[in-house]
């Protein structure tokens, strides 16, 4: 597969962090090419509409998932490892996409929220093939949420200068509780 145009690339990003900084409704067409540094000719070129826009991201996300399955399945230390631990980082390409892919769902875009579910079925469906458990599975994607969720927290902590909290205030967990939350979803797995 071809590398998608860097224009085309610089166009999506720009829409990607309009839609997180400031909201779907300024993510318009005019922001959007200002902020890739295109002309609205040249945005209109990859994109024709801003639904055009969306489901660029959209794929964006899915594939991005997509890299994101085989390193489970690839994963040295075992898909479990893996999943929650990065769970932890943000700020990544997947990162970037699934929020923007969220808070467009969260504005009612049924085709972002569509693609939510699939990527969440796909995350879920990689760890049920891991641990052999759809129930566990479940629990583990479960417990990446919380994870993230926390992780996202300290950031934007962290972004309004108040970086110096303690772990036991942004809920940060440690990498021996990482650990040992692993060790415990392995050892129910191998059961």
């Amino acid at each position: 597969m071809s590398r998608p145009p860097a224009a085309r690339e610089a166009v999506l990003d720009a829409f990607e962090r309009l839609i997180i900084a400031d909201g779907e409704r300024t993510a318009t067409l005019d922001a959007t090419a200002r902020a890739a540094g295109v002309s609205k000719g040249g945005l209109l070129y990859h994109f024709g509409s801003k639904q055009a826009l969306v489901a660029g991201l959209i794929e964006r996300l899915l594939l991005l998932v997509d890299d994101d399955l085989v390193r489970i399945d690839e994963a040295p230390d075992g898909a479990i490892a893996y999943f929650l631990r990065s769970s932890l980082d943000i700020q990544t390409p997947l990162d970037r996409a699934f929020v923007a892919i969220l808070r467009l769902a969260q504005g009612g875009d049924r085709e972002a929220g569509r693609a939510l579910d699939e990527a969440e079925t796909r995350w879920l469906a990689a760890l049920t093939r891991h641990v052999g458990d759809p129930t566990l599975a479940l629990a583990v994607t479960l417990m990446g949420d919380g994870l993230y969720h926390r992780a996202a927290l300290r950031a934007e902590a962290a972004d309004l200068g108040e970086g110096d909290l303690s772990a036991a205030t942004t809920g940060e967990v440690s990498p021996e509780r990482l650990n040992a939350l692993v060790a415990l979803l392995e050892r129910l797995a191998a059961r």
